[in-house]
């Protein structure tokens, strides 16, 4: 008898499916005006509406992340050209240290054209670290410090060990219910025949005694409970493939590389890790071998508009450099401060950062190229998480909130944004479930549910996460920053926060069963509201003084 108990992959099927009625009217509601639709939206047609006829200033944005697809269609006419470096001719033509940055670089891959696309969780780098560190010891004779010290890692082994064997189960249980849940639909599919996927057929099928026929008929009404109207099965069966196949890639990830204490993927890069302020290793190679997260990023910041594709980025002029800093996996402290550095040192004027971490051994460094960008005037935007957390804990670095605060320096950096993500509708459940929150560490909510951007490919999908609510408001920045080049990193952050739509409506507190009024989660207390920033930002004195000749001028 097939049991549904514990099936994740069912869930995945009623919803990827409930998506696929709702989707063409959700595509843009990201987009929308809250005061005219029922979506929280950041309201960019008026934005435009307010620029039209005014110059504006070409803004380059670096995106930190996986990789980007730079050949996609709707982002090729828009990626960064480093006009001093001569194309794959093997010499650094610009002298900034690295050799044929035409788009960016990738500080996660190897000289010889090598990639990292595996890495292991901060967590799990600790462990390995002290393990070696306890394996030169007689454990049995430690006393005071080094005794404590043993028990704490005796913990760590534990909780990765822990992790591990979770992580091996649910990939062994993930690849049961592929095969049982594709094999049930695809006898379902045979056994209907010409037949079309609805109710009244389904009802009408016999299906005898058989139990992969069976199984196939119950998951089928099941999903037309969910959606009358789902699709053709071929569809189903195909959406089915791609989203299991998500999962059972993500449990592998997990056992096979990120809780593996053994694994090692540093030696492709061939740096010395241990040497924090290097700089000059990587590659060219920006895409990368998985450039899905960073392409979504890149479109919504700035997809090439009036193109009759996909969609349009928020932000109408600007250049998008590819900066390859993440695996799957966490994110190393070197490889981040390194990547900003970079995307300071070659224009970038807005930072997007949709990445995140519960360690951050080497925070100082990152701290320190957080300080040269707000010394140089940069923006950083960054994701909050989707832990369903509190960041007043301090739980997802990299952090505004520097380790070690400088005689006279502030505590926090004033050219950050963290950014929380909106579910479409206000409401109780206006916030993502997911969405990590923070009164005093996360400055601003934005949509980070069902976004419909860019993936690789040529190809479009909806996305979820804070990933996405960051370049949301990444794109708004930049967009002030092009008409009003005169405001510095510092007031641009201002604007954005003082624009929100503040809300006092009571909400779900992701990850518990309290409600509490919305701006009790955010700095700001409200939702971005790009026409009401970019309004603000033309009543703000700029405190920068700038050549004003316009790159383009908005029709």
């Amino acid at each position: 008898m097939w049991n549904f108990r514990r099936s994740l992959f069912l869930l995945i099927i009623l919803f990827s499916f409930t998506l696929i009625s709702a989707q063409d009217d959700l595509k843009r509601w990201y987009l929308d005006d809250p005061t005219t639709t029922s979506y929280q939206g950041i309201s960019v047609d008026k934005m435009y509406q307010f620029l039209k006829g005014k110059p504006s200033k070409k803004i380059i944005v670096a995106v930190l992340d996986s990789g980007i697809d730079i050949d996609h269609e709707d982002l090729k006419d828009v990626i960064w050209i480093n006009r001093d470096e001569i194309p794959n001719n093997g010499i650094d033509d610009d002298n900034n240290g690295y050799i044929d940055d035409l788009h960016g670089w990738n500080f996660i891959g190897g000289k010889d054209g090598k990639q990292v696309q595996y890495d292991t969780y901060e967590l799990t780098r600790q462990y390995a670290e002290q393990r070696d560190y306890f394996a030169k010891m007689d454990t049995d004779q430690l006393k005071g410090k080094k005794k404590k010290a043993y028990d704490a890692y005796l913990e760590l082994k534990d909780q990765v060990e822990t992790e591990r064997e979770k992580a091996q189960k649910n990939l062994t249980e993930a690849e049961q219910y592929q095969k049982i849940v594709l094999n049930a639909l695809e006898a379902l599919h045979k056994g209907l025949g010409d037949e079309d996927f609805n109710l009244v057929n389904l009802q009408n099928l016999d299906t005898g005694d058989d139990v992969g026929l069976t199984i196939g008929k119950n998951i089928g009404m099941q999903i037309l409970a969910m959606d009358p109207n789902p699709g053709t099965l071929p569809e189903i069966i195909a959406q089915f493939e791609k989203d299991v196949e998500e999962q059972v890639d993500y449990y592998k990830s997990k056992a096979d590389y990120g809780y593996n204490p053994d694994y090692n993927p540093r030696t492709i890069i061939g740096d010395d890790y241990t040497n924090k302020t290097e700089h000059n290793y990587g590659n060219n190679d920006v895409i990368g071998p998985d450039p899905s997260h960073g392409t979504g990023v890149a479109a919504l910041i700035g997809a090439t508009h009036n193109n009759d594709l996909g969609i349009d980025g928020i932000a109408t002029n600007v250049e998008i450099m590819v900066v390859r800093v993440v695996p799957d996996g966490d994110e190393r402290d070197k490889d981040v401060a390194n990547a900003i550095r970079y995307a300071v040192d070659n224009g970038a004027s807005v930072i997007n950062m949709s990445f995140g971490k519960g360690f951050s051994p080497s925070k100082e460094v990152v701290d320190e190229a957080v300080r040269y960008a707000e010394k140089h005037d940069v923006l950083l935007v960054h994701a909050a998480g989707n832990s369903s957390e509190d960041n007043d804990d301090g739980n997802n670095f990299p952090t505004a909130v520097y380790a070690k605060k400088k005689l006279f320096g502030p505590k926090t950096a004033k050219n950050w944004l963290e950014v929380g993500a909106l579910a479409p509708e206000p409401g109780e459940h206006a916030v993502a479930d997911f969405s990590n929150y923070g009164k005093e560490r996360v400055d601003v909510f934005a949509p980070g549910v069902q976004i419909y951007t860019a993936a690789p490919g040529d190809q479009y999908s909806s996305v979820d996460g804070t990933s996405f609510s960051s370049p949301i408001v990444a794109g708004i920045a930049a967009q002030i920053r092009s008409y009003f080049p005169g405001l510095t990193a510092s007031q641009v952050r201002d604007v954005i926060m003082q624009s929100t739509d503040v809300s006092k409506e009571k909400v779900d507190l992701p990850g518990t069963d309290k409600m509490v009024p919305f701006n009790e989660i955010c700095v700001s207390g409200g939702k971005v509201n790009a026409a009401k920033a970019i309004q603000l930002a033309a009543k703000t004195t700029p405190a920068n003084k700038v050549k004003t000749a316009p790159a383009q001028t908005r029709t």
